[in-house]
């Protein structure tokens, strides 16, 4: 009975197997930067999305350059940090599945720590698209307009605990989607 001994292939050696993992290496980490930036440019559509379906409270000019509500009692602010985290969490979850599907499940943690990044920045480009967007149009108004006239308030998020949505719905639905699809590597490496 023989046994086969298995010996270094010359051709390959050392050099061959840091070059390869120095190439995957690398791969992870544009993996990781294109998960960021693609998540972080979901972000823009975001914060257009909650600009166009967030309500706005009704103000009425007091005075040239000042304005007060209408209705002190008003939900429209709730309803606005409501529309941002709904907006958030839609966002986290398309962006945690497209984030696995094209990065995560191949490169792993960095790809996922890349997502997370990228999911946090998206929440605060989203904040920011939406409260810029129609901030001009506000600012010329309450300069222009006489007292007694009535017009919309300018959006802006109340609760910065919502930011949290995104990375949150991002991260869950990554992960979730790693122990769905292949929870026996994981037994693998606890054993």
């Amino acid at each position: 009975m023989s046994v086969p001994i298995s010996f270094p292939d010359p051709a390959r050696g050392d050099d061959a197997v840091r070059s390869w993992r120095l190439r995957d290496g690398v791969r992870a980490v544009v993996a990781a930067l294109a998960v960021a930036i693609g998540t972080m440019a979901l972000g823009v559509l975001a914060g257009l999305g909650w600009a166009a379906v967030a309500p706005r409270p009704l103000l009425v000019m007091t005075s040239p350059g000042a304005a007060a509500l209408v209705n002190t009692e008003t939900n429209a602010f709730i309803a606005a940090d409501a529309a941002f985290c709904l907006v958030c969490l839609a966002g986290g979850v398309m962006s945690g599945a497209l984030g696995y599907l094209f990065a995560v499940r191949k490169h792993g943690p960095l790809a996922m720590a890349g997502l997370i990044v990228g999911a946090l920045a998206a929440a605060f480009v989203a904040r920011w698209v939406g409260e810029q967007s129609g901030l001009a149009t506000f600012q010329h108004l309450l300069a222009t307009l006489p007292a007694g006239a009535r017009f919309r308030d300018s959006l802006a998020l109340g609760a910065s605990g919502a930011l949290a949505a995104w990375p949150l719905a991002a991260a869950v639905t990554a992960g979730g989607l790693e122990l769905l699809v292949s929870p026996g590597r994981h037994r693998a490496r606890r054993h």
